[in-house]
């Protein structure tokens, strides 16, 4: 009977905290307000350096953003980012650019990541997503294709400046 008990019990607290998670992962809109919680601007580490991230407010159909990756005190490359509203949905767009703003992209070309997925906590792109740990924390993960094909994904953790 013990058992029959502790199985109904273990039961029960798996379905709410389903539940629960099911909540606050809550399905959103393709939307720019709904991702308007990047805005700010983010400090972190990552690649042996230093890392800034700004973010804008949601205006024009857009969200631009910037990032800068400092190692041993000098600049190692920039990225420009936009996510904006496309036919229903969102992508983000980015382009890289060394220390003296020469692109690593072909100058029509950008690295594009279409939308799969916004929740209460998380924006999913493709190949690369955020999530939210409160107000003032987040990370992203990015998958980076290695030399030899395979992809590394890397997380960055950012704290926001205030």
């Amino acid at each position: 009977m013990k058992e029959f008990i502790v199985i109904i019990l273990t039961a029960v607290i798996s379905f709410f905290s389903l539940t629960c998670k099911a909540q606050t992962e809550k399905k959103l809109e393709p939307k720019l307000e709904n991702i308007a919680w990047i805005s700010g601007s983010w400090e972190g580490e990552a690649f042996g350096g230093k890392t800034e991230e700004y973010w804008g407010k949601p205006s024009g159909g857009s969200i631009m953003g910037a990032f800068k990756l400092i190692v041993n005190n000098k600049v190692s490359f920039y990225e420009f980012v936009i996510i904006k509203e496309v036919k229903g949905s969102l992508i983000l767009q980015l382009k890289h650019f060394n220390d003296d703003l020469t692109g690593w992209e072909t100058k029509d070309k950008t690295v594009d990541f279409p939308l799969k997925e916004i929740t209460t906590k998380k924006i999913i792109f493709d190949g690369l997503y955020f999530e939210k740990i409160n107000d003032l924390e987040m990370n992203i993960y990015v998958d980076i294709r290695q030399k030899d094909g395979s992809v590394e994904t890397i997380k960055f953790n950012y704290k926001k400046n205030k």
